[in-house]
Order: C-alpha cells, then sequence, then structure tokens
C-alpha cells in the first residue's frame, strides 16, 4: 500500500488560491529549517487530528526533521513510540500552514498503531538465536518493538543489529525483526546501501568485462602513529590530486604531524566540516576511526594510476565533496544529513571487494577495491559516490525502505525501488553539476565501470539495462520488482520531466526516450525537475511511498514550488502518465 497523505479543508481551500502564479522562483532553495515552535504546533496539530494522523494518546512523537518552505508551508517529519516501544514503519509527516494551523498528513501506515500486549511471548535469548541464524551472524542486544513493516498489522517483535562477515553482496551488518510471538521472523534487512544487488554479481560473475589493471600498491598509507587535531574552521592546504576516474582535481587538506615529527598535509577537508576519507587497509573496518590517515609529505597526491595507493582516495575524497557542494548549491542542504555534519569514505575497504556501500553504522562510504574478475578496478567512481551519498539523504529523511528481502539478499518493492531512483537521479545531478571533463556528465550510471553494455542503468531508455532488466514503464509486477529494476520507472519519469522524450544528444551522450502512451512530454529542465524531487522527497515521502506516492508527492512539491495551474505542475502529471502511473491505475 502506498504512503497516504490526507488534507483538512483548509489545504484544499489554499491549494485553489491563485493557481497560476508560482509559489517560488525556479532554481531558489526549496526550503529552510523550521524552528521549535513549528514542531511543538505540529506534534499538538497530529494529536488533536487523531483520526487523520492515527496517532493516539498512547503514542509520543519525536521529529526527525522540520522545513519550512518558501510559501511558508511546514512539514515536520515523525517517529514515534507506542507505549513507549519505537514503532517501525509508521512514521508521518504533518503539514502546516505559514500560521502553524494543520494543513494534512503523510502517513506511512493507515493501520490504527496498537498491540494486545506489550508482554513477549518468546524470550530476548530465543529471539537472538533466530537472528543470529537468519542473518548468519552474531547478534547484539535484542529490542523491543512495535513493527508495523510493509503495512502489515502491527505486532510486538524484538529487533536486533547482526554482525557477520562482509561479501560483495552487503557489509555484514543487518537488523533482524523477530515476531516476540511467534518467533517468526519479520525482516532480515542489510543496514548499508550496496552500489550492486547480489543478483547483478551473480550475472556479472559469468561475463567476461573490463581489461585487469595494474595491481594494487601495498602498505600503510601514512607513517607513524598519533591523531590529527581539529583544524581551525575554514582553515587548510590546496593539494593536487590526481584521480583515476577524473584526471587532476584540486583537494582542501589538513596540516598533520605524526609521531616522528613529519608533517603531512591529510585528507580532511576543514572547509566541509572535516569531510575525511581513510584507508580501511584490506580490513572489514567498521568504525570510521579504525580506517589509517591519507595524506602527503608536499602538495601532490595520487599518480592516476592503482600503482600508487592514495590515487583512490583521490576519487573517494573528489567524489565527497563534490556531492556536500552539490547538496548545498542545489538545495542549500548542509551536509549528507542536514545537520552541517562532514562527510566520510574509507578506501581499499575488505578485501577482493566488487562493490561500494553507504553504511548508517559508519555514517561513511566503503569502497571495495574490486573483486579482480568482474571489476577489476576500485568503485571509486564519480557517480557511484552521487548514488551512496544519497541514500545516506534518503535516509535522512524518508528512509525509504524495501518491502521483501530474498535469502540471498536481493531486495524487492516500489518504495525501495524509489530509493535506488533517487540515488540514479541525484547522482546525475551531481555529476552535472560538477561538469568534470574528464568525466562528462550524463544520464548513465557506472559508465565508467567497464561493463560489456557500456553502463549499469541510464535515465532516458532504462530498459536498454539487460543486466538489471530494468524496466520503463509501471505495471502491477512492479509491487514486488527487484529494486534497480524497479528504479527505472521513476527515474524515466524524472528524465521525462527534465529532458522531454525523443532524441536528442545531450554532452556527448545520444538519448532517445519513448513514452508508455506515445504522446511526446516536453521536459522542464533539469533544475527545476531536480528542486520538485527533492522537494517530494524531504516533504512528502515516507518510508512506504511507491511510485503512486512519489507522484503524489511530487505533484505537492510542483504545486508548492510553482502553482497548481502552472507548465510545472502539468508536466509532472505527465511525465508519471508517461510512464504508465496514473491516478486511474493506482
Amino acid at each position: 500500500m502506498a504512503a497516504t497523505t490526507l488534507w483538512g479543508a483548509s489545504a484544499l481551500s489554499s491549494a485553489s488560491a491563485a493557481p497560476g502564479r508560482p509559489a517560488q522562483a525556479a532554481g531558489t532553495l526549496a526550503s529552510r529549517h523550521a524552528s521549535a515552535a513549528v514542531v511543538a504546533a505540529a506534534e499538538a496539530a497530529a494529536h488533536a487530528h487523531e483520526a487523520a494522523t492515527g496517532v493516539s494518546e498512547d503514542d509520543v512523537l519525536k521529529a526527525t526533521d522540520a522545513l519550512e518552505d518558501a510559501g511558508g508551508r511546514k512539514h515536520v517529519r515523525f517517529q514515534r513510540t507506542h507505549d513507549g516501544l519505537a514503532v517501525l514503519g509508521a512514521d508521518l509527516i504533518i503539514h502546516l500552514d505559514a500560521r502553524n494551523q494543520y494543513l494534512g498528513v503523510t502517513r506511512a501506515t493507515d493501520r490504527a498503531i496498537s498491540v494486545s500486549t506489550t508482554t513477549p511471548n518468546k524470550s530476548a535469548a530465543d529471539a537472538r538465536a533466530t537472528a543470529a541464524d537468519a542473518a548468519g551472524g552474531t547478534a547484539g542486544k535484542a529490542e523491543l518493538v512495535v513493527s508495523a513493516l510493509a503495512d502489515k498489522a502491527p505486532v510486538l517483535a524484538y529487533r536486533i543489529r547482526v554482525t557477520g562477515k562482509a561479501t560483495s553482496n552487503d557489509t555484514g551488518v543487518r537488523d533482524v525483526v523477530v515476531d516476540a510471538a511467534t518467533g517468526k521472523v519479520l525482516s532480515n534487512a542489510p543496514v548499508a546501501d550496496a552500489f550492486l544487488a547480489p543478483s547483478t554479481l551473480a550475472k556479472l560473475n559469468k561475463e567476461a568485462q573490463a581489461p585487469a589493471s595494474p595491481p594494487l600498491a601495498t602498505g600503510a598509507p601514512l607513517a607513524g602513529g598519533g591523531k590529527p587535531q581539529p583544524a581551525a574552521a575554514g582553515a587548510g592546504t590546496d593539494i593536487s590530486g590526481n584521480s583515476l576516474y577524473s584526471g587532476t582535481v584540486t583537494l582542501t587538506a589538513s596540516p598533520y604531524t605524526d609521531g616522528q615529527g613529519t608533517k603531512w598535509n591529510i585528507l580532511r577537508d576543514p572547509s566541509r566540516a572535516n569531510t575525511e576519507v581513510r584507508d580501511a587497509n584490506g580490513q572489514q573496518a567498521k568504525k570510521f576511526s579504525d580506517g589509517q590517515l591519507i595524506g602527503t609529505t608536499g602538495t601532490t597526491i595520487g599518480n592516476g594510476s592503482t600503482s600508487n595507493r592514495t590515487t583512490v582516495a583521490v576519487d573517494a575524497m573528489y567524489g565527497i565533496t563534490k556531492t556536500l557542494d552539490f547538496y548545498k548549491n542545489t538545495f542549500g542542504r548542509d551536509g549528507i544529513g542536514g545537520n552541517g555534519g562532514g562527510a566520510y569514505g574509507m578506501v581499499h575497504w575488505g578485501s577482493k571487494v566488487g562493490n561500494a556501500f553507504w553504511s548508517p553504522d559508519c555514517g561513511c562510504m566503503e569502497y571495495g577495491d574490486g573483486d579482480g574478475s568482474t571489476f577489476k578496478n576500485p568503485l571509486v567512481v564519480l557517480d557511484v559516490t552521487g548514488h551512496e551519498l544519497t541514500h545516506g539523504v534518503v535516509d535522512a529523511t524518508a528512509n525509504l525502505q524495501p518491502t521483501r528481502i530474498d535469502s540471498r539478499g536481493n531486495q524487492f518493492g516500489e518504495p525501495g525501488a524509489l530509493n535506488e531512483s533517487l540515488a540514479d537521479i541525484f547522482g546525475t545531478g551531481m555529476e552535472f553539476a560538477t561538469n568534470n571533463s574528464k568525466n562528462p556528465p550524463n544520464y548513465l550510471l557506472g559508465e565508467k565501470l567497464g561493463l560489456a553494455q557500456g553502463f549499469l542503468r541510464r535515465l532516458d531508455q532504462p530498459s536498454l539495462d539487460k543486466l538489471e532488466g530494468t524496466v520503463d514503464y509501471w505495471s502491477s509486477k512492479a509491487y514486488d520488482t527487484e529494486v534497480h529494476a524497479g528504479s527505472g520507472i521513476s527515474s524515466h519519469a524524472f528524465y521525462l520531466l527534465a529532458e522531454g522524450s525523443g532524441k536528442k544528444t545531450i554532452g556527448d551522450v545520444a538519448y532517445n526516450s519513448a513514452t508508455y502512451d506515445g504522446a511526446a512530454v516536453t521536459g522542464i529542465g533539469r533544475a527545476k525537475a531536480l528542486n520538485i524531487f527533492y522537494t517530494a522527497l524531504t516533504s512528502y515521502m515516507v518510508s512506504t511511498t511507491d511510485f503512486h506516492g512519489a507522484r503524489t508527492a511530487t505533484l505537492n512539491a510542483a504545486k508548492d514550488l510553482y502553482g497548481s495551474g502552472s507548465t510545472e505542475y502539468q508536466t509532472v502529471n505527465r511525465a508519471w502518465a508517461a510512464v504508465n502511473v496514473t491516478a486511474a491505475n493506482g
């Protein structure tokens, strides 16, 4: 079931006011953080409108984000506890007008949150044993929760973090939810978001891909001991980095003196909240602090080849800082979590890992060096970084979740597919904003990974991705499609919104985007399309939002930004219809 947005009478009247006048000019920032008073007003409104919001007197709300848009509307995102227990899958957004009056609610579930008892039938020890067996690792503490995952009837459950051996499919860390009455495993989800799915890696292992690269250099990246001291805000030294994929780039480094008295410039950027890249040195490091410092004693780092161990760190640092810059300059988002914090990456993560991950536990990117057969180069490509760090943005906002995960770790369902799609959309957006001549921007993902089909995914005609079986248009099969395959639906809608249908050449890539109904779409431009999708993500999407919910969210965003009578609003509606997502078939 899609996430539901319910509007009060005041919302309906305000939506019809001045329909032809944009609420916000194109290219301006979508929102800013709202005050504590707004959060309090939203919490009060959630309880006052219980019939619509589903928030009962037994629920306590915790705000995780609060935004005010250019029209004065506020959008406050809440997690909830019920009878003192955290509730999984029941997040909601309360929408207020400029006077802090209730407009409506977007709910992850329409089900009432209640359980007959908070006393478990199964013991915590039994739940831990079940979780360890299901995830193949070591179980941590069992936390009693209420599970409303996948819009199922709420049940008392245990949530257990399980750690195990990392593979090319995941980092070995999983959240397992076990029914406290029956002992059934309700969810067994990898904590980290992987760039490549297990099913994709299995196919790639059967195919010959790119030619081999020179072997990776070995050895610790930085001699001596000690820990770096925080540099003053804005301080730092510009150094030249020779990357593997993006040519020679400028990075900002921090001074550091090691335990032997040697002075270094380390890959720690004080101008971007001490964003940093470290070296996992082939280990499956769980914490960023376990990584080794990376630096140079001069003003140049890397040599453009894997023969120098620091080269891939240049790519990682460049991609991370450019992603931060993209979100800040385009949307006013300060940091991946929106809290002004830095971002982090670990290169040379694990042994022969042909994948890259966003790890919420680490709060960082983890880059494998390649498995030596399918992927012969480290996965520090610019759009891989933009894609994976966007998973961090989604985690901090809508937290879109798959509806099913199979025994091999493949994820299914529309909310998970929308998550992957948004990572592709904003990953390409970052690439266009960066505009690196050695890594030209385009609507392709993974075109530098050496894959036989020339890219991993593409937004204009997703079905050209035969490797993952990505689809162009929505059908009822999307309810249980693998998330990377299903991502093509909303990615295609975004491309049509931005660029329109038909043949065109952008940069050095030829595109040809067809529509489900054969009718043409005229695009509104990338900047407006990005602004609409970002506003939809941060203000109108929740953990269960599916493609029809995304249509509603982007229409609401277009109305807020440009007006309900605007060309932008009408084109959003047309772009979704062009991928067969309509009000009629929802």
